[in-house]
């Protein structure tokens, strides 16, 4: 049974983060708030885990699950060449809607899907989720929707199409964006927008103006 727990009320929100990181540990999934959407996360290092945040959304693994972290110091443990113009953007946009596709270290012993030795991490800007990011550590986490259907704004869309999938759901009141995150790839020699999203390509730009559009 799916457990729901108020994040504007102080004490259900430290027992509601505490029984979302022992869920998180033991391989369930849990729905969390984010600045852009809300998202359903799993231990980013458990192959199992991640499957199962798969098979609840109805997702392939041709389309791989971004990880949030906590804190910009976690990237040095993830990414591997990662320019100066990919720490800029993190300065400048982090914590915040911003989704960065970088090399992944080799050494990972993890499964995302098919990400071909890359991964999209971000940073969220929301209290919550940065509580639980710091707590736990790294997280799988993708739209908390089933696939082909509009990602939810706030905890009872979640609830709706995820339902008892899901171990804990913190509900944190309505995101305060209602699009998702704007996706650079930082892979290549020059950073390329894969989606235009919440952070727009005029802001991007003032930070790496030689951005390219993917077409």
């Amino acid at each position: 049974m799916a457990r729901r727990y108020d994040c504007s009320d102080p004490v259900d929100r430290k027992h509601g983060l505490r029984e979302a990181a022992s869920a998180v540990r033991r391989g369930d999934l849990v729905v969390l708030p984010t600045d852009t959407l809300y998202g359903v996360g799993a231990d980013a290092f458990n192959t199992s885990a991640v499957g199962d945040l798969f098979e609840a959304k109805g997702r392939s693994r041709g389309m791989p699950s971004p990880v949030l972290i906590g804190s910009p110091n976690t990237l040095h443990g993830l990414v591997t060449d990662f320019s100066e113009r990919a720490w800029e953007l993190v300065d400048a946009f982090w914590p915040g809607a911003l989704t960065i596709v970088a090399k992944h270290q080799p050494s990972l012993t993890w499964d995302l899907g098919e990400t071909r030795g890359t991964v999209a991490v971000r940073m969220p800007l929301h209290p919550v989720a940065l509580e639980l990011l710091k707590d736990f550590g790294p997280m799988a986490v993708s739209s908390a929707n089933l696939s082909g259907h509009a990602p939810p704004i706030d905890c009872d869309g979640a609830k709706e199409m995820l339902g008892d999938a899901v171990a804990v759901y913190l509900d944190g009141g309505p995101t305060l964006d209602t699009v998702p995150s704007s996706i650079v790839d930082v892979t290549g020699d020059v950073p390329v927008l894969l989606r235009a999203g919440a952070v727009s390509e005029e802001e991007l730009r003032k930070v790496v103006p030689d951005l390219e559009t993917s077409h």
